[in-house]
């Protein structure tokens, strides 16, 4: 046997396939030419042989395929090998397949052909291959080539999908069809819509009602997020929700855990109507499952699917292509889904802030073009007059008008359409009210084309007098009115107790009740004083053709007064306990949404944009019955998502969040408490500067002085937090920020650390005064740090003092500063401090933060001093600030420079020094100064 032979045969299966060619090329006794060599060895009898080519098969293609003889013949030898009957032999040649690909891509123009007919065929046989390992290792080679982009669309349409649903077919071996559908589900994030959409779809729903293996209908419940992404919002809804809400109720628990943890992927690909009208309650069902696995992951996702119902026109916020969140303008209101509301009557009193609203006693017309454009409009004809017009506006269009009658005298004279066909602009006469001069009333072209309103002035005359014949016989009867209010109230109580009923699964309903019992509240306060109100009434009694700003003043109070009245009458004439009419329904939300509280905390918990059992079953998960039936780890997950939650409601409905929020930042769980100081920057954001003084500054206080667990959440943020309070909020943590120094253990230098980088951010927040009196202390403080780390980022703290002085022309502020790091680290009995003050010198060169004037003045002759140093290191240092940060500079290059000669005598001397590293860097040229780091030194010292 020839010696080459023994040579190749000795090296097992882990040999370095680097060396295959290299032992083709040893002469032996036949001399044999390497690539006949090759084929031999292809085909030998022994396994080893054969395992090495398939190893080294790249280095082979390097070495022959420049000659199109020699890769012919070398794709014949990956043919024969991928027939092998060893599995270890086509495991081998398998994984050597993308390699292959890469390099025949770059290097041959005939890749598609070698790809299409070679190699792509090779792998789509190895996925029957009756070895498990085979198998494994061609599927991975998939979608690796697939990810790669290394195989062509028609390909993976002629020759992949086809055996992949052969393989997955109803028909076919379940061991099979198991591993097939992974490869399905994670194919089709790599596909074209399209050929997803018409290939892979229809089986892969199939395969979501297979009833023989559960392993299969788990896989698809896993991988759903992912196919709804891939086919789009359209085929999510037509064909993948069905099977959705049948995986859901699988009898089999760990199928309905798996929906639970993808039910965010589903819900982002599916419209907003079928999230809240299908998701929605199916979610609830999952949260109500009665095992507790599926109870977890469900309120584990419950957080991120309430995200997935956040709209930036109604929240307020949106996130721009950065990443970061900012306040959504009101121009952009224009796309939003609803309407904005309009203020509530308690604001009335500013409606005349950009114009004054001045009633003709003979025209009527609805105040459209002079409206404010951030407030709604309220006039009324006299001070006890029913009749009231409510002029809703928008920021920047105006959705509509709604007039609201009470008494029947009015309604028998006035007939309005339905809301939602009402007209919005009329033609205004010769004598009508105006407001012009602003750019939105001179042409809106929205206002343009609406359907002028009906002349109705004469109606209106005629109403207005019959109406103050009905005053003077009321103001005649004390008596009369009380009786009104004892029936006003007994009938709004009836009506109370009928939607008692209804009031648990209708928001609506819920809304009605929260509007009756304020007014009820209203009638109830008027009844007792009524007498004081008719002797103030007589005494400021207007007449109507004049109005004074006295008679407009009085006439907005009226209408703020009139507003729970309103919302009765539209429950009492419309309304019906077991059906609301919708377009009462929302216009009783808008009033109860808009209506001030005196107290944030009388504010109802009720929103629109969540379904209310989603939010309701998310403030639960502070429960700490939640804790003990679910997880002990729910308040955690609330935690994490509450920054999102928060998001999608917008801080008007911050109330709905607030009690949750305090409750999780007072849990026992340090995790918890942790997890909420990491986002409350980012919750400071969605809140706005009020709320954020209001609610989170005394949370932020308190996780101040908390565990250092939770304490770097709000340290690595501290920066980001207090930019967003005011200026005198702001300067109350000036002597708090002295407490972060202190850490319960003192060998966790990473809290140092991230203390330095953060004043090096906050710094720009404050005044130089308030730097001097604080924060240079705590400079001074983390420069003495025991930990080098902890050093080296303070120095960067002192310079980005010293820049702040002297740039706000502070010349004495940084004067003391100066002084006090000779006096701490120049003289310092301690080694470390004077190295210290050499690197500070150095830093302060390099980044000239201080006039050089000021640096030859007061820095350098302490610094040169150094030279007479007991200590190598420090002179080591003085050497290197010199000879290469100091003479580096212009002001030092200068001849006639007079520190200049005082520079090089130093350097001279250090030249001479007895310790050898000391004359080195003294001697060392500035242009080699890179082979040389400092921070290197600095840690080895």
């Amino acid at each position: 046997m020839s010696s080459w032979k023994y040579g190749f045969e000795d090296y097992g299966p882990d040999c370095d396939s680097m060396r295959v060619t290299a032992f083709l090329d040893i002469p032996g006794q036949d001399d044999l030419p390497p690539l006949t060599r090759l084929e031999k060895y292809a085909y030998s009898d022994n396994i080893l042989n054969r395992q090495i080519i398939a190893r080294g098969l790249l280095d082979i293609f390097r070495d022959f395929s420049n000659n199109e003889e020699d890769f012919l013949t070398v794709m014949e030898i990956v043919v024969r090998l991928s027939e092998d009957s060893e599995p270890s032999v086509r495991t081998e040649l398998v994984e050597q397949i993308p390699s292959i690909c890469i390099f025949l891509q770059e290097n041959r123009s005939n890749f598609p052909v070698v790809l299409s007919e070679y190699l792509i065929p090779t792998v789509v046989r190895y996925l029957t291959d009756p070895n498990n390992q085979v198998r494994k290792s061609s599927q991975e080679v998939l979608l690796i080539l697939l990810e790669q982009d290394l195989i062509f669309q028609h390909d993976i349409e002629n020759k992949v999908c086809p055996i992949l649903l052969a393989l997955s077919a109803p028909d076919s071996d379940e061991e099979y069809k198991a591993e097939v559908v992974t490869i399905i589900c994670k194919l089709a994030s790599v596909l074209n819509r399209h050929t997803v959409e018409h290939l892979l779809l229809p089986r892969f729903c199939e395969l979501c009602s297979d009833g023989k293996l559960f392993q299969v209908r788990k896989v698809c419940a896993i991988n759903f997020g992912d196919i709804c992404h891939a086919v789009g919002q359209e085929a999510t809804e037509k064909f993948l929700i069905p099977k959705f809400f049948e995986l859901c109720s699988d009898h089999v628990w760990g199928m309905r855990k798996a929906c639970a943890e993808c039910f965010m992927a589903v819900s982002y690909n599916t419209s907003s109507e079928v999230r809240r009208s299908k998701l929605s309650p199916l979610f609830i069902r999952l949260i109500s499952d009665p095992c507790r696995w599926v109870c977890q992951a469900a309120f584990q996702s419950l957080g991120p699917f309430i995200s997935t119902f956040a709209n930036p026109s109604r929240a307020g916020l949106h996130i721009q292509e950065n990443g970061t969140l900012s306040i959504r303008p009101p121009a952009q209101d224009l796309d939003s889904d609803l309407p904005s509301m309009p203020a509530s009557a308690g604001n009335s009193d500013n409606t005349s802030s950009s114009c004054s609203t001045k009633l003709e006693r003979t025209e009527a017309d609805l105040p459209m073009e002079g409206a404010s454009m951030e407030t709604s409009n309220f006039f009324h004809v006299s001070n006890d007059s029913k009749v009231l017009v409510e002029s809703p506006v928008t920021d920047s269009v105006l959705y509509g008008a709604e007039l609201t009658t009470l008494s029947p005298v009015a309604s028998a004279f006035l007939t309005f359409p339905d809301l939602t066909d009402l007209p919005i602009k009329s033609h205004p006469g010769p004598d009508s009210w105006t407001c012009l001069g602003r750019p939105e009333d001179i042409f809106s072209n929205f206002l343009y084309w609406r359907t002028p309103l009906p002349d109705i002035s004469k109606d209106l005359e005629l109403l207005l007098s019959e109406v103050g014949q009905q005053e003077e016989g009321c103001s005649c009867s004390p008596l009369a009115t009380v009786h009104n209010h004892c029936v006003a109230q007994s009938e709004i109580q009836k009506v109370l107790e009928s939607l008692q009923e209804h009031m648990m699964n209708d928001p609506d309903v819920q809304a009605q009740v929260q509007v009756l019992s304020a007014a009820l509240r209203a009638a109830q306060f008027d009844s007792v004083n009524e007498p004081e109100h008719r002797m103030t009434e007589g005494l400021n009694e207007v007449s109507i053709s004049d109005p004074s700003p006295a008679s407009d003043n009085q006439m907005a109070l009226s209408a703020s007064s009139s507003q729970n009245d309103l919302s009765v009458a539209g429950i009492l004439q419309h309304a019906d306990p077991g059906e609301p009419s919708k377009g009462t329904s929302n216009h009783l939300e808008t009033k109860h949404e808009h209506e001030p509280t005196p107290l944030e905390d009388n504010k109802p918990k009720l929103q629109d944009i969540v379904p209310q059992p989603l939010l309701d079953q998310y403030v639960s998960m502070t429960d700490p019955a939640r804790a003990q039936t679910v997880d002990t780890d729910i308040a955690k997950h609330c935690a994490y998502s509450l920054p999102g939650v928060a998001l999608t409601l917008g801080r008007q409905n911050w109330h709905c969040l607030k009690d949750t929020y305090e409750t999780l930042a007072s849990d026992v769980q340090w995790k918890v408490r942790r997890t909420l100081a990491f986002s409350i920057h980012e919750l400071a954001v969605i809140l706005g500067d009020q709320l954020t003084a209001a609610d989170l500054v005394p949370i932020f206080n308190g996780f101040l002085k908390d565990l250092d667990e939770v304490r770097i959440g709000v340290l690595k943020h501290l920066y980001d937090f207090l930019k967003l309070l005011h200026e005198d909020k702001r300067r109350e943590y000036l002597y708090q920020l002295q407490e972060f120094a202190v850490t319960d253990n003192s060998r966790n230098w990473r809290f140092r650390y991230e203390l330095a980088e953060q004043l090096i951010l906050i710094l720009e927040l404050y005044n130089p005064s308030d730097v001097y009196d604080y924060l240079m202390h705590i400079a001074l403080k983390l420069c003495a740090d025991k930990v080098s780390e902890v050093r080296w980022i303070s120095f960067k703290l002192v310079v980005a003092i010293l820049q702040k002085f002297y740039s706000h022309s502070e010349n004495a502020l940084g004067l003391n500063f100066i002084s006090e790091l000779i006096i701490r680290f120049r003289h310092c009995s301690k080694w470390v401090g004077r190295q210290a003050f050499a690197f500070i010198c150095q830093a302060v060169v390099t980044a000239e933060c201080i006039p050089v004037d000021q640096f030859v003045e007061h820095l350098l002759p302490s610094l040169l001093s150094l030279t007479s140093d007991p200590v190598p290191n420090v002179r080591v240092l003085l050497a290197k600030t010199l000879r290469q940060t100091l003479l580096e500079k212009a002001y030092f290059r200068n001849a006639g420079n007079p520190h200049l000669e005082v520079v090089e005598e130093t350097i001279l001397t250090l030249q001479l020094d007895r310790d050898q590293d000391v004359s080195f860097f003294a001697t060392l040229e500035p242009k080699r100064q890179d082979f040389i780091d400092t921070a290197v030194l600095e840690k080895q010292n």
